[in-house]
């Protein structure tokens, strides 16, 4: 970010200065483990820890000055307490719309999306760092504190700005949107993620949209040409709109996908009378998606598409637990996709393991996906009938969600067991799990089933040792 001064800060986010104003200002955290020498102290207050009795920490570490909601021994902007959104949380949004006012000449690029936005976001950072210098932060900064502090925390040179915006209701990407005036905003797909939140699927799309509708006339709109709920918002855009996708209809078109053994592909990208051959490592068929929806960005901002396709070759898992694979002993293969789940990312994790059958033996690992409402049960039914078609030989469900899909898995030949809890199905993985199985463990982020694969993990390389 520019340098402030403490009193200019106090300025722009209306608060009241306490100490020195002429103290600089050249960076922003919430965590005082993770100050740095120059940094404002953001000092929110949580369920269960009031980050004020961390001042003294951070200003040891390097804070120079805290924003908070009630004086400190230390230099300081006071903003008063509000109702719902935490006012510290509320200001450092103001500080990074007022970030985002002193850039010019940059791409502010946002991403949203049902699922596959996190990846989605990770290989555009990769792309557009050949063009220049980018900020993508690996996990997922995407709500109304972590997409500021994204913007606040980038180096003063940065061309690309890639935001990950996250919805739980209407409001909410519009909000992010005030914040980061983003040049281009890429929407992935709309599924039944949160539905639970918002009713239904259409008005999913209608939340989603909210990136598009935001975008001005000098703006690019790429939406995804094979999901028509995205390809109607084309209607919204007030500038130009670039589709991608497997349809003839799309801009960015793919083509000539061969799925390798492994998860990995390869396939084409054509763009006007342009065609070139993508060798991408990622795994997963959805993933191809996620790599023309990236190209799309980097066609928007002037790439060559071989600068793309290039740029697409050198591309890894930047962000934890989304299709990580873990090669074990005894040939043992993880693939570590716990961070979040919903029934589309649900169905293409499974899609994905079902490429290694017929050389391994598989395991489809699962806990619950939240947020569904009146979708839940059918949602889980489902997935017991989802391993039987995509050949899955073990299915293990847990938690009292997925209870619903045990009955059809077991009726349609699965080798299927439910347990309640993780520490159950950790002492039965151990047991049957055997040499060159391929093991896949996905669920809704609370779940925490990172832990049962951990565990797992841990479990065999112990083994393995004996």
């Amino acid at each position: 970010m520019h340098n402030l001064t403490l009193r200019e800060l106090a300025d722009i986010v209306g608060g009241e200065l306490f100490g020195d104003g002429d103290i600089i200002v050249s960076g922003v955290t919430t965590d005082s483990h993770a100050v740095r020498a120059g940094d404002l102290f953001g000092a929110i207050v949580g369920e269960r820890v009031d980050a004020h009795d961390f001042a003294p920490d951070a200003i040891a570490a390097g804070a120079v000055a805290v924003l908070g909601t009630r004086q400190v021994s230390q230099p300081c902007v006071v903003i008063p307490r509000s109702a719902g959104l935490d006012a510290v949380i509320v200001a450092l949004g103001r500080l990074a719309q007022h970030e985002r006012g002193q850039l010019s000449n940059v791409n502010v690029i946002g991403v949203t999306g049902s699922s596959g936005k996190t990846t989605t976001k990770d290989i555009i950072g990769q792309v557009l760092a050949h063009n220049g210098p980018t900020q993508s932060p690996a996990g997922s900064p995407n709500n109304e504190l972590g997409l500021p502090l994204t913007l606040l925390n980038a180096a003063q040179d940065t061309k690309n700005y890639v935001l990950e915006m996250g919805m739980r209701g209407f409001g909410h990407i519009a909000y992010l949107c005030e914040i980061a005036q983003p040049t281009i905003g890429v929407v992935t797909n709309v599924g039944l993620a949160h539905v639970g939140e918002v009713g239904s699927i259409e008005n999913i799309a209608v939340a989603k949209s909210e990136l598009v509708s935001a975008l001005g006339t000098d703006g690019v709109a790429i939406l995804n040409a094979d999901d028509h709920r995205v390809l109607a918002m084309s209607g919204l855009a007030a500038g130009k709109v670039l589709t991608f996708g497997k349809s003839e209809i799309a801009d960015i078109r793919i083509a000539d996908i061969h799925m390798r053994n492994d998860g990995t592909s390869t396939f084409t990208l054509t763009y006007l009378s342009e065609t070139v051959s993508i060798d991408f490592p990622l795994l997963g068929e959805h993933n191809i998606s996620n790599a023309a929806a990236s190209a799309a960005v980097g066609v928007a901002v002037g790439m060559s598409l071989e600068a793309i396709a290039g740029a697409l070759l050198q591309v890894t898992s930047k962000s934890k637990w989304r299709m990580e694979l873990h090669r074990l002993s005894r040939g043992i293969i993880i693939i570590n996709d716990a961070y979040n789940a919903n029934p589309e990312s649900m169905r293409a994790a499974l899609t994905t393991l079902s490429s290694y059958a017929g050389q391994h033996s598989t395991w489809a690992v699962l806990a619950g996906m939240h947020e569904l409402g009146d979708a839940s049960e059918r949602e889980h039914a489902s997935l017991g009938e989802l391993a039987a078609a995509n050949g899955i030989e073990h299915l293990v469900l847990i938690g009292e969600l997925t209870r619903p899909g045990l009955e059809a898995a077991l009726n349609a030949g699965v080798q299927a067991v439910w347990f309640p809890e993780i520490n159950q199905a950790s002492d039965y993985i151990g047991q049957k799990v055997a040499a060159d199985d391929v093991l896949l463990f996905k669920a809704s982020r609370s779940e925490g089933l990172e832990r049962l694969a951990a565990q797992v993990m841990d479990q065999i390389e112990r083994g393995a040792q004996q």
